[in-house]
């Protein structure tokens, strides 16, 4: 929270592996170049056939992308199981992506002229077709495809052929433990529709609706389908994703309002007693609790001495006003790192010390959650680390392993926030540490927050102390006015695809989703004067008044909320920030 600006910006693994069998040079694409003046051999969405430009030949793709579209151009092919295929095509534009649905991919950010993508994968064992597929990105301009080739060895398609690929799948319905899905048919010969949540078969079906039961609350899943005859089955459809009705409610109001309390130092802007703290903070943030070393784990909180904080009350005092608090409705948690607090939990002894020692906090003072505010170096990717999904750095393992283990602890009603800074989270959108030469601290909060996003109750990125930050209409947005707030906050709901990788990182529910502020402009750099929030969350919650920027992620009725660094510093500045924004978010629907 008292950060400083951030300076903006192989895993080698080796052993005996099994040997695919080799793949002839052969491309196994139907009308690879678009020479046929048509997309014969494709199925797309916003494509068609220009004569310019082109690489080779006379014609060449074009993807018309929209806000709502990413002009996917895909084709089925018969492959061989357990055979190494290479991919290439030549693409010209900004975010094209090039990859095997349900497999792997790649993607160029910018091209100003036909650069060529490869990517390289190995079918699974009982593997007969693959669907290989290029599209662009969200509200970009259209990119342009040519000589697209499947270099390997084709396999045996069937006399009558599998069915075709289905439509992409729709979420129709969720309950606590349920969630339905609709999708357009195949073509040709159809005996059912498997639907997959990854490589897993959930359900078969016969038409081109179900629901998948037996489901846990408040759990996010996502689905693909394909369908099959007695020839073999498609390829995967485009994935849909939901989540389970059914969250704690945890007992933060729909709109909420979030501080830091300067409980263990003055900072400068004075001393507030826990029981002078105004009704109109929902959610008060202890801040904070740091470590004894940077990798020990053994977390401290120190209340402020007397010597700093004249007013400071006693141990007493401060903790029947947190059973004030509490008996009012208010959350109060512990906040863990800041500016100063390092935490590196670089050893499963560190973990658990954390664990520890963080209960005895929780315990001690009868707190209602956790917030976890690592800044500076406490979280970075090892070179290599390239897959949110399934981190392997330690310093993100253990702190993933401590975070489940305290909401296990404590229960459903625990309430875990997170306030990274835009470095640690959106700029993953241009750069992600494991996968590049540059910082490899960005974009290392993506995997912590990917593996709690079923235990996390509010995301609020700190929207200040920030550079100029790339958002989905990859254009630089600077802090300080609405346009931040806005492109910042519909990365999370909307989600990314996180740089150098082939991933994208899904959004968050948008109950999950808070931006923080300076409570004033001696908090930090990106003050925000309080018109300008309005805006922003005017079309944040609304889809109203928002300038320039089309929401990718749609409007958030249900938007947590604003959070500030710091209820001191408001005190300080006479409540500017409470008076402003407290009723605002009241007033919302």
């Amino acid at each position: 929270m008292r950060a400083r600006l951030l300076a903006a910006l192989l895993l080698v693994v080796a052993g005996l592996v099994a040997v695919p069998s080799s793949a002839q040079a052969a491309n196994l694409l139907t009308n690879p170049g678009f020479e046929s003046g048509s997309l014969t051999g494709w199925t797309c969405s916003g494509g068609s056939v220009v004569s310019s430009p082109v690489r080779t030949g006379s014609h060449a793709l074009n993807g018309a992308v929209t806000s709502s579209d990413t002009a996917q151009c895909s084709q089925t092919v018969a492959v061989q199981p357990s055979t190494a295929y290479t991919l290439s095509a030549w693409v010209r534009g900004s975010y094209v992506y090039l990859g095997v649905t349900g497999g792997a991919s790649t993607w160029t950010p910018s091209a100003s002229s036909y650069t060529q993508l490869t990517v390289s994968f190995t079918t699974s064992a009982s593997q007969t077709s693959a669907q290989i597929y290029l599209h662009g990105w969200y509200g970009q301009p259209a990119y342009q495809a040519d000589d697209v080739n499947l270099d390997g060895p084709g396999g045996n398609p069937p006399t009558q052929g599998a069915p075709s690929v289905p439509g992409a799948p729709s979420v129709t319905s969720t309950t606590n433990s349920s969630i339905g899905l609709s999708w357009g048919a195949s073509t040709g010969t159809v005996t059912g529709y498997r639907v997959y949540e990854g490589s897993t078969v959930v359900k078969t079906v016969t038409g081109t609706s179900t629901t998948i039961d037996g489901l846990g609350a408040c759990t996010s899943h996502s689905y693909s389908v394909a369908a099959y005859n007695s020839n073999g089955e498609s390829a995967k459809s485009a994935v849909a994703s939901a989540t389970t009705s059914g969250c704690t409610n945890t007992g933060l109001p729909k709109h909420a309002l979030i501080g830091y309390l300067h409980a263990s130092f003055a900072n400068g802007s004075g001393y507030v007693r826990m029981a002078d703290v105004p009704a109109a903070w929902n959610s008060i943030n202890l801040s904070f609790g740091e470590p004894t070393t940077a990798t020990s784990g053994d977390i401290r909180f120190n209340r402020c001495p007397a010597a700093e904080c004249p007013n400071v009350e006693s141990d007493a005092e401060f903790l029947a006003a947190i059973k004030a608090k509490q008996a009012a409705g208010k959350k109060v948690l512990i906040s863990i790192g800041g500016a100063n607090g390092q935490v590196q939990l670089t050893s499963t002894a560190a973990r658990d010390a954390f664990v520890s020692s963080v209960s005895a906090i929780i315990d001690r003072w009868g707190l209602d959650g956790l917030d976890i505010d690592f800044e500076g170096h406490s979280l970075y990717l090892n070179a290599g680390d390239t897959d949110f999904r399934n981190p392997t750095t330690p310093v993100i393992v253990n702190l993933i392993s401590a975070l489940k283990t305290l909401k296990a602890k404590y229960g459903a009603g625990f309430v875990l926030t997170m306030a990274p800074e835009t470095f640690f989270v959106q700029v993953g959108y241009q750069h992600y540490g494991g996968s590049s030469g540059g910082d490899n601290r960005t974009g290392s909060y993506l995997p912590v927050i990917h593996a709690l996003r079923d235990a996390l109750t509010v995301l609020h990125v700190q929207d200040y102390n920030s550079g100029p930050v790339m958002g989905l209409d990859n254009q630089y947005h600077t802090m300080g006015g609405a346009d931040f707030h806005i492109a910042m906050t519909d990365m999370i709901k909307a989600g990314f695809p996180v740089a150098n990788t082939g991933h994208t990182f899904p959004g968050l529910r948008q109950d999950q989703i808070a931006f923080g502020l300076p409570a004033a402009v001696s908090a930090g750099n990106g003050y925000t004067a309080p018109a300008a929030v309005h805006q922003a969350l005017d079309c944040l919650v609304k889809g109203q008044n928002c300038g320039g920027y089309t929401l990718r992620g749609g409007a958030s009725p249900s938007f947590r909320g604003l959070m500030t660094w710091s209820i001191n510093w408001d005190k300080y500045y006479n409540w500017e920030f409470q008076n402003s924004h407290a009723p605002y978010l009241a007033a919302l629907p």
